[in-house]
Parts: structure tokens; C-alpha cells; sequence
């Protein structure tokens, strides 16, 4: 687990906010080299299903050539949901990295374990750069309230 991709993941999520979008961005790394990227685009795209992950995993999917991304590791600035949970064990990825966890939304730790839902065997490190997620996410909220 380094922090560089998250450190990657971040700057993609500032991205998103500069766009309007709700600041979060991932990065699929595999043997030690990014392979793909995504971040919201959901305002943009007007598509529900565009976010950070299943962006980066269509990326990866593209790049491989194959939709199984067994051995990557996602890195993703926030808990992913129980959409975005489901596709990353349906896409094989073995490890899970996150930044802030999403108490009302995520599907990985906090509402619920997505390996032990579907038997998905991923490894999950949460709180990676946790409090510059988090930071994003509450200026981008506050700053929408204005």
C-alpha cells in the first residue's frame, strides 16, 4: 500500500470539485503501476452510475482487455457505496484502499462488509490520508451550502 496512489486518487478527486462534482477520485494500480483512473462525473455525464470506481474499473477493463483485475488494488479517496462495492468484487480487484470512511453510504466497513456479503476475498485498509479526504469533501459540502 503506498501513498502515492492515493496521493493520485486525491488530485483526481480536487479535480471532480473544480468540476462540480462531488470531490472523489480512484486509481486501479497493478504490479506497482497505475492502470487506470476515474472520478465522479456523474453532473457532467448525467449518468447515476458514474462514479470515481466503476469509472477507474471500465478504465482498467479497457486497458487489460479483460475484465477480471485480479491482483490490482483500487485506491479511492472515499468509502465506495454499495453500487461501487459490488462492481469492484464483480471486477475481481483484490484490495481495497480507502480515505474517509462514508458512515451513511459505504459499503465496505461501515454500513456493511462487502466480502462478507458476496465471499469476496478483498483485503480493506481504511483511513489511508484520511483527513485530507475528508477535508475535500467537507469543503466541497460547506461551500455548496453557500
Amino acid at each position: 500500500m503506498e501513498s502515492r496512489f492515493m496521493a493520485r486518487a486525491i488530485e483526481l478527486a480536487r479535480e471532480a470539485a473544480a468540476e462540480g462534482e462531488v470531490p472523489v477520485g480512484a486509481v486501479i494500480v497493478k504490479n506497482g503501476v497505475i492502470i487506470a483512473e476515474g472520478k465522479n462525473r456523474r453532473e457532467k455525464d448525467r449518468r447515476a452510475i458514474a462514479h470515481a470506481e466503476t469509472e477507474a474499473i471500465e478504465a482498467a477493463n479497457k486497458a487489460t482487455g479483460d475484465w477480471r483485475l485480479d491482483g490490482a488494488t483500487i485506491y479511492v479517496t472515499l468509502e465506495p457505496c454499495l453500487m461501487c462495492a459490488g462492481a469492484i468484487a464483480a471486477a475481481r480487484i483484490s484490495e481495497i484502499v480507502f480515505g474517509a470512511d462514508d458512515p451513511e453510504r459505504g459499503f465496505v466497513l461501515s454500513r456493511a462488509d462487502i466480502c462478507a456479503l458476496t465471499g469476496a476475498d478483498i483485503s480493506v485498509f481504511g483511513g489511508i490520508k484520511e483527513d485530507e479526504c475528508k477535508k475535500l469533501l467537507d469543503e466541497f459540502f460547506l461551500n455548496r451550502r453557500k
